[in-house]
């Protein structure tokens, strides 16, 4: 990735919308497109990947459950979680998808660990931990070699919903914030941290 992509800050935007723009901006790139990151937050939202069991979806109550178009099981979306969607041309980025995804979990990791945090990956369970608790979520679809979908960082939101699924299929498995781990205090924050590593990561 020669030219650094372009990072659109978008605040709190609704679900379904930013995934049908990811796919329109995916479908239409062609080889001169640039790549761009997204960070943003969503609305209250549950997610469902292609394969997942709804088995997994316990009790969703009144948050609205979205079935889309990327690889995992059952996750949530809400206020104080920071939402990265890249839109890379992994190959000319030079990623395969293992490593695309590999890049995605050290960005958080590093900024984890620029707060004093110990945050690891799972072989065979994508995202970031601290302590047995999940901090991040990654599911990624990449499409005419375009990559969308991405990472959730939990940084100041209110974790209750995760006890109304089975987040990413694991039963029980517990879910933690960088706000109780010493780390940033808000998404503003958590962006502005985790960019600089995203970019090293992926460029």
């Amino acid at each position: 990735m020669s030219v650094p992509p372009r990072v659109r800050q978008l605040g709190l935007v609704e679900y379904e919308p930013t995934w049908r723009a990811m796919q329109a901006f995916t479908d239409s790139r062609d080889a001169a497109t640039a790549d761009e990151i997204w960070l943003l937050e969503h609305p209250p939202v549950f997610t469902l990947g292609m394969n997942a069991s709804r088995e997994h979806l316990l009790d969703p109550g009144d948050i609205s459950v979205v079935q889309i178009d990327r690889g995992g099981q059952v996750t949530y979306h809400g206020p104080g979680q920071l939402v990265v969607y890249p839109l890379i041309d992994l190959k000319r980025a030079g990623l395969g998808i293992r490593d695309y995804v590999t890049a995605l979990e050290r960005s958080v990791i590093d900024l984890a660990a620029d707060y004093g945090i110990d945050a690891q990956c799972r072989r065979g369970a994508p995202g970031v931990y601290v302590a047995q608790k999940k901090l991040a979520s990654v599911g990624v679809r990449v499409r005419r070699g375009g990559s969308y979908h991405g990472l959730a960082v939990n940084v100041c939101m209110d974790l209750a919903p995760f006890a109304r699924i089975n987040p990413c299929g694991y039963a029980g498995l517990q879910m933690t914030r960088f706000e109780d781990l010493g780390g940033p205090r808000s998404v503003a924050a958590c962006a502005q941290g985790l960019l600089p590593h995203l970019l090293r990561h992926l460029v």
